[in-house]
């Protein structure tokens, strides 16, 4: 019923939510599928109402989930739209009326409730109104925000949907503004409806007249097969060149012995002008399945090139596996082509009836244009490869193609994947980490391009033991490829290689290392690459993700670098980052982002991503729920608060990994409109998304990343602007009060900029608000996007009465308070009197001594 699209505030975050949000959990027993089709249908009903009578769900897949946190993950994934509460930073100031107070991040505003503090011994619970943080002038640490469990406010589901009241998303009358909240960080302080509503689905809808959905949800239970793959191999005369067809076998022959997994039926068709099926479906039970399918890879090219012919006998070598697998959807095609072919047009309808999945290769700058258009309606992956044979591009192509069933103990792990050209009697060496996650079926595989005999081989192991050319296995059908595949687990730690070139002149040299997981108890690091578009038109940057995991947890602190190959031109290396800034939205979240923007001209681009962990590298446990935590109810004025979420230590949190290699393919992207011969500036700097502002005494402090003059690379300047209306800001920044920056000198992309300075335009005093947004702006005047607008509140809050103060004690300017001053006054007339008396009494005693008596 529904495809995926993306709302204008979801760009940057496409790739990050689809790796977020799209794992399925497939149920195998049908007991465990009924109890959950009501849920859906009242989810259904529930999207139904909250969309204005838009939308339902009119067939369903299963998975399983409470219907209201349902439809809020839904609008995550579906339309992009963020969460109105943030765990971070959960309360705000805000001034309403003139007077300042502190808010809960939440949405609508509406919402009430109080700030309650529990404290718990035991099976004991105490409640508490909340106190004022000394530091931040917000709630104190722990505080918390219990709402009225009867509310009037329907909104927001991207909220607390767990109110009985709330219905709907918060709309451009409801929506806070104010709140501190990702949604605001993110959509320009648009509501979640106004980005709904900006979506290609809402572009050709109306309400449906109607109660309730016209439609009853249908339901499918998915369940798990053998993977089926069918191998289509072009064999054209032009794969005779470049030496083609020889990097074809190279390449095919690991995914076959290495990548494919256990279990799997693989089929094999080769074509040219015709196709012809090379061998049936057979199921790799064993390893000599795996080596009698490489008997079938083609030697030898000519002819014409006919893709539908091949995609065809593809389809026709899949229906013949048996009465079990009568249903193929979701079987596979690896297709690839170097040519073009004008009559690929006239499968296109086949391919889309299919229920195939349709994996491309193009190989080389001629591959036919059209060839993506197959991955795109079956949902494959799409590849490219270039003829540069030191950079294993087709090697890495066939690596990535693994098995999507979500088992990751069975798919095979990419450690390493390089290549150089080695000069005559040259060494090649480096060294490759086999980490604690994997080890299991383990092979050193060593290619090279000209020579008929192997080159010399050095392999030691973490323990010293040493491999030779002698221990490696060169196949008498592939006379440039040696392979050793490790007995049993792979020793745990660093693993080195020496190789040396013995042909008399010089030849391109590779080194590709696959493993699996360890343990079916301990999930491997994984990385996953992609882009945020299968296709760009310049000048639009493309955006490179890396996402590094261990099962669903992030990996922190790895170093991950990106190479872009362009159809002409060197290759470009970027390093990625996790911090926050730029391309990346979320710190710490283990994936890894960065603008690309060097572009070569017109044509293709492949991705290929290394990522290198050190002692340091560490996992972060997610804690148990990134759903709101509510934390209790006011019902009927009674506080009932739920049992407290248990925080992990930072023990829990993180834990070290160690060292690790790894390699992944991100498939290809293709460029358009690039203008040729060069191109001027016209890469403005990025968004700023991580100002911060704070007062400090007297003065104002900001603080973010600094973008580059190209997005994030390089070094720009700035123009800040400040307001106290945030709206303005957003709507009228150029009109905004201007901050003097010329004491501020900008730093390089990536580096933290710090400013501070002293307002002399606006009157500081309590509950003084000010906005503050920056754009940055380039050597060729390119303006960036107006950035985060960050909130300087200066809140003193009203003091806290202790139990033995007097409520009513009046305060005068030094502090000292009225009854003080009485009882100084007091004492001093007393203390004047004593003196006064003694003297008296002195002058008396000494009259009666000697002199005449005074009288008073």
């Amino acid at each position: 019923f529904f495809h995926f699209s993306m709302s204008p505030c979801r760009s940057l975050l496409h790739a990050k939510l689809l790796i977020a949000s799209t794992v399925q959990f497939l149920i195998h027993k049908a007991f465990l599928f009924f109890p959950y089709q009501a849920m859906v249908k009242e989810a259904s009903t529930y999207l139904f109402n909250a969309t204005k009578q838009r939308f339902f769900f009119k067939a369903y897949t299963f998975s399983f989930v409470l219907y209201k946190i349902f439809v809020h993950e839904w609008a995550h994934l579906r339309w992009g739209v963020f969460d109105e509460y943030n765990n971070d930073a959960p309360f705000y100031v805000s001034v309403n009326s003139g007077k300042a107070s502190v808010e809960a991040t939440r949405c609508s505003a509406s919402v009430t409730g109080k700030y309650i503090v529990q404290s718990c011994t035991g099976n004991s619970c105490t409640t508490r109104e909340c106190k004022s943080d000394e530091q931040t002038k917000l709630y104190e640490a722990g505080c918390k925000f219990v709402p009225e469990k009867t509310q009037n406010a329907p909104a927001s589901i991207m909220y607390m949907q767990s109110l009985p009241s709330v219905v709907e998303f918060c709309d451009q009358s409801t929506h806070n503004e104010k709140a501190t909240n990702l949604q605001n960080k993110m959509c320009n302080y648009h509501s979640t409806w106004e980005v709904i509503m900006n979506s290609m689905d809402f572009s050709n809808t109306s309400p449906i007249n109607s109660a309730s959905p016209p439609f009853e949800t249908a339901f499918s239970l998915l369940q798990t097969k053998d993977r089926v793959v069918c191998l289509v191999l072009d064999v054209s005369g032009s794969m005779d060149g470049n030496n083609r067809i020889k990097r074809l076998k190279q390449a095919a022959e690991i995914f076959l012995l290495q990548v494919i997994e256990t279990g799997s039926w693989v089929g094999i068709v080769t074509f040219h002008s015709t196709a012809q099926i090379e061998t049936y479906l057979q199921q790799i039970i064993n390893e000599n399945v795996r080596r009698d399918l490489t008997e079938y890879l083609p030697i030898s090219a000519g002819g014409g090139t006919n893709i539908c012919a091949g995609v065809h006998k593809g389809f026709e070598v899949k229906e013949n596996i048996g009465e079990n697998y009568s249903n193929l959807y979701g079987s596979e095609i690896v297709l690839l082509t170097d040519g073009e072919d004008g009559g690929m047009s006239s499968c296109l309808t086949e391919v889309k009836n299919s229920g195939s999945i349709i994996h491309t290769i193009a190989l080389g700058p001629n591959a036919a244009p059209e060839l993506e258009q197959f991955s795109n309606m079956t949902g494959g992956l799409r590849f490219y490869a270039t003829d540069t044979v030191d950079s294993n591009g087709l090697i890495d192509a066939f690596s990535g193609i693994s098995s999507g069933s979500g088992n990751i103990s069975e798919q095979s792990i990419q450690l390493e994947s390089t290549a150089q050209s080695v000069t005559v009697k040259q060494w090649m060496n480096g060294t490759v980490t086999v980490d604690s996650t994997v080890g299991k079926d383990t092979f050193f595989v060593v290619t090279w391009d000209r020579s008929t005999s192997p080159p010399d081989i050095l392999l030691r192991d973490p323990k010293g033991k040493e491999y030779r050319t002698s221990n490696f296995t060169v196949s008498d059908l592939n006379l440039r490829t040696a392979r050793l595949n490790i007995a049993g687990t792979a020793e745990v730690g660093d693993w080195y290689y020496w190789i040396q070139n013995k042909h008399t002149d010089s030849q391109v040299i590779s080194m590709i290392v696959t493993s699996r997981a360890a343990s079916l108890a301990v999930p491997p690091v994984t990385v996953k690459a992609l882009m945020n578009k299968d296709t760009n038109n310049f000048p639009n940057p493309m955006v490179i993700y890396a996402e590094v995991s261990q099962g669903f947890l992030p990996v922190l602190g790895a170093t991950v670098m990106a190479t872009v190959e362009p159809q002409t031109g060197s290759a470009v290396e970027l390093k990625l980052l996790d911090d926050g800034s730029g391309a990346d939205i979320t710190k710490n979240d283990g994936v890894y982002s960065k603008y690309f923007t060097s572009f070569r001209g017109n044509g293709r681009y492949n991705l290929k991503v290394r990522v290198q962990g050190k002692d340091k590298t560490v996992r972060l446990r997610r804690r148990q729920s990134r759903a709101l935590y509510v934390p209790g109810y006011i019902e009927n004025g009674e506080i009932k608060m739920n049992a407290p979420r248990p925080e992990p230590s930072d023990d829990e949190i993180q834990a070290k990994l160690g060292s690790f290699n790894r390699v992944a393919s991100g498939g290809s992207f293709v460029m358009e409109n690039v203008p040729s011969g060069g191109t001027t500036d016209v890469f403005p700097p990025c968004k700023i998304i991580d100002l911060e502002a704070q007062y400090e005494e007297d003065k104002i402090h900001l603080s973010w990343t600094a973008p580059g003059n190209d997005f994030d690379v390089g070094q720009g300047k700035y123009i800040i602007k400040m307001s106290e209306s945030l709206l303005d800001l957003r709507n009228t920044f150029e009109d905004a009060t201007s901050v003097n920056t010329s004491s501020l000198v900008p730093k390089p992309a990536g580096t933290k900029e710090s400013f501070q300075f002293k307002s002399e335009n606006v009157t500081i005093e309590n509950g003084t608000i000010i906005y503050f947004a920056i754009r940055a702006i380039d050597n060729a005047s390119l303006t960036s996007e107006v950035s985060n607008i960050a909130q300087a509140a200066l809140f003193i809050p009203p003091k806290e009465s202790s139990p033995d103060s007097t409520p009513n004690d009046d305060v005068i300017n030094e502090g000292i308070n009225v009854l003080t001053i009485v009882l100084i006054v007091a004492g001093s007339i007393i203390a004047v009197s004593i003196a006064v008396s003694m003297i008296v009494c002195i002058l008396h005693k000494k009259n009666r001594r000697g002199g005449p008596e005074l009288r008073m």
